[in-house]
C-alpha cells in the first residue's frame, strides 16, 4: 500500500502546485505581455541589461546561440531551449562566445506591440528567436518569483515536457503568421507558456530543501497553499490549514514559515490584498463586494489593509490601474 499512498500525495502535490503558479502569474503581471521574433543573422552578439520589474523568456525556435553571464561559463544553446529571466536580470547571446555584446540593437523594452517582428544583420547563418516579456507590479509579484534563481535555462530534450514545447510551437505559429484573433490568442499563450516554463524548472531542478521549490513539491504545505489561494475569504485558522497538511500544528507552522518566509496567516493576508488589487484591476465588482470575497467584514476594515500594503486607497488604485493600463504597459511606465 505505500507505493500507492506515495503516489496519491505526489499527485495532490502536483496539482495544488499547478494552482498556485497560475495564481503567480495572474497576480504578478500588468498591462499586456509583449512578444517578438527576431531573426540573428551571424556574426552577433547582444547584450538585454537588467530591468527591474520584469520577467521574461527566449525561445530559440531555429538555429543556434550562446548564452553569456558574467562569472559563468558559457552554455550552448539549441532550437527549442528556453532561457527564462523571472526577475530581470540581464544576460548576452552570441553567435559564438568569442563575439563581443553589443549594446541592445533589438531592445525587448522597446516593444510595443503585442506581436513585433524583427531582423539583426543581412549575412550569415540565421538563429531565430521568441521573445516574451512583462512587466511586473513589484507589490504584486509572487514571492515565488523572487526565489527563482536569476537566469534559468531548460533545455530542449526529445519527449521531455510536451506541452511546453506544444506551447511554444503554437506561439511561434501565431506570431510567424498573425491570424484573425491572433491580439486574443497570444496573450493567453504567453501567459501558458509562462506555467509551463515554471512547471517545467520544478520538475528539473534537483530535490528542493528550502524555499517556494520545496513548498510546492511538500505534499502537506502545498495543499494549505491550494487551501488558501482556493478560499482566500475564509477565516482560516492555523490549526485548519495543519489540518489540511496532516501535520501538527507546531509543525505546520514551522515548516510553512520555513518554506514560505513568512508565517501561515501573514501570507494569507498578502494573498487576500493582492487577489483584491486583482480584481480592482479587472473586474467592475464594487468594493463592498471585493472586500467580502477575500475575507474583510467592512469597506473600511478592507480599505485600511489595502492601503498599508499598496499604500493606496482601493479606489484611487483602480483610478490610476485602469489608466496606466490603457495608456501604458504597467503603472508608471513610459
Amino acid at each position: 500500500m505505500r507505493p500507492a499512498r506515495h503516489f496519491l500525495r505526489v499527485r495532490l502535490s502536483y496539482s495544488a502546485a499547478v494552482d498556485v503558479l497560475g495564481d503567480v502569474i495572474m497576480s504578478a503581471r500588468v498591462g499586456r505581455p509583449r512578444s517578438a521574433r527576431v531573426s540573428w543573422h551571424a556574426p552577433w552578439g547582444q547584450r538585454f541589461p537588467s530591468v527591474p520589474g520584469s520577467a521574461a523568456f527566449q525561445v530559440l525556435l531555429r538555429g543556434s546561440s550562446w548564452l553569456i553571464r558574467p562569472e559563468a561559463e558559457p552554455v550552448l544553446l539549441g532550437a527549442g531551449d528556453v532561457v527564462f529571466s523571472p526577475n530581470g536580470q540581464g544576460y548576452g547571446m552570441a553567435s559564438d562566445p568569442s563575439t563581443p555584446l553589443a549594446e541592445p540593437r533589438f531592445d525587448p523594452q522597446g516593444v510595443t506591440e503585442l506581436v513585433r517582428t524583427d531582423s539583426v544583420g543581412d549575412r550569415g547563418p540565421v538563429t531565430v528567436t521568441l521573445y516574451g516579456g512583462y512587466h511586473l507590479d513589484p507589490v504584486r509579484t509572487h514571492p515565488m518569483l523572487r526565489d527563482l534563481p536569476d537566469v534559468i535555462v531548460l533545455p530542449s530534450r526529445t519527449g521531455q515536457h510536451p506541452e511546453l514545447r506544444a506551447a511554444i510551437d503554437l506561439l511561434g505559429a501565431e506570431i510567424d503568421d498573425p491570424r484573425p484573433g491572433s491580439v486574443a490568442v497570444v496573450p493567453g499563450l504567453l501567459d501558458v507558456l509562462l506555467v509551463y516554463v515554471l512547471r517545467a524548472w520544478l520538475a528539473q531542478a534537483p530535490t528542493h530543501t528550502s524555499g517556494w521549490a520545496a513548498a510546492l513539491t511538500d505534499p502537506g504545505i502545498s495543499e494549505a497553499l491550494r487551501a488558501l489561494h482556493e478560499e482566500p475569504g475564509r477565516p482560516w485558522t492555523v490549526r485548519e490549514l495543519a489540518g489540511r497538511a496532516r501535520m501538527s500544528r507546531a509543525t505546520f507552522a514551522r515548516r510553512f514559515t520555513a518554506l514560505i518566509g513568512q508565517p501561515p496567516l501573514r501570507y494569507l493576508t498578502w494573498w487576500r490584498l493582492t487577489s483584491a488589487a486583482h480584481l480592482l484591476r479587472d473586474t467592475d465588482e464594487s468594493l463592498e463586494r471585493i472586500a467580502n470575497r477575500v475575507g474583510y467584514s467592512s469597506e473600511f476594515a478592507f480599505a485600511t489593509a489595502f492601503k498599508r500594503q499598496h499604500e493606496v486607497a482601493p479606489g484611487r488604485y483602480r483610478r490610476r490601474s485602469r489608466t496606466s493600463h490603457h495608456g501604458a504597459d504597467a503603472p508608471g511606465h513610459t
